[in-house]
């Protein structure tokens, strides 16, 4: 597996710090975890916040500071360590999924349940072989792991084990290769916005 695109640098020192919410950092985790490239990069990143924490002037510690401490750690949630991204027929790395749910001609979507009240909406998506999705830009952001298949957008190729990130910046038409079902494993915040006459129509009734 050739990785060519992958997650910009401050979301993998974002990652190294914890800084992103669980969906977010279940999607570049499971990257990370099969990218040689990123790997480097998140230890580079956590080595030098280890060094910043060398050079910190020491300040005292409250004397509820420990059992606060442990107290998180018992309550804190746990991600399972990104291995595999073949999902179960009732899970995904531990997190609950929905049924499928019809999208459009080709497409449907799996609800993965990764506390979406505390950050983003983390789904499958799945397209067959040359499926033409809707022109669309972005209120927020969309992460996109590339599981099986490859889509096509701006010259550019995805496939297994890429990286996609799109913001308010992105206004594109995806295109699945043909030959194979695409599988992505997508972590959004905000929504998607049709473009184009016929995406103003049908955007009061598209919920994603």
């Amino acid at each position: 597996m050739t990785i060519t695109h992958h997650p910009h640098d401050t979301t993998l020192a974002a990652y190294s710090g914890n800084g992103l919410d669980a969906g977010q950092r279940l999607v570049v985790g499971i990257h990370v975890a099969g990218c040689p490239l990123c790997q480097g990069a998140v230890h580079g990143f956590t080595s030098l916040a280890g060094r910043w924490l060398d050079e910190i002037e020491p300040i005292p510690m409250s004397a509820d500071a420990l059992p606060m401490a442990l107290a998180q750690l018992d309550t804190a949630e746990q991600l399972p360590a990104p291995g595999s991204t073949q999902p179960t027929s009732e899970n995904f790395h531990g997190f609950p999924m929905g049924a499928w749910r019809w999208l459009g001609p080709g497409v449907r979507t799996r609800a993965i349940n990764v506390a979406p009240d505390k950050g983003s909406r983390v789904f499958l998506l799945e397209a067959q072989p040359g499926t033409r999705l809707p022109h669309h830009k972005h209120v927020g952001t969309e992460w996109t792991y590339v599981v099986e298949g490859a889509f096509t957008y701006d010259s550019q190729r995805f496939a297994p084990g890429d990286f996609d990130e799109a913001d308010e910046s992105v206004e594109h038409v995806p295109m699945v290769e043909d030959g194979a079902v695409c599988v992505c494993l997508v972590a959004m915040q905000g929504h998607i916005q049709l473009q184009g006459f016929i995406g103003r129509l049908l955007q009061p009734f598209v919920r994603f």
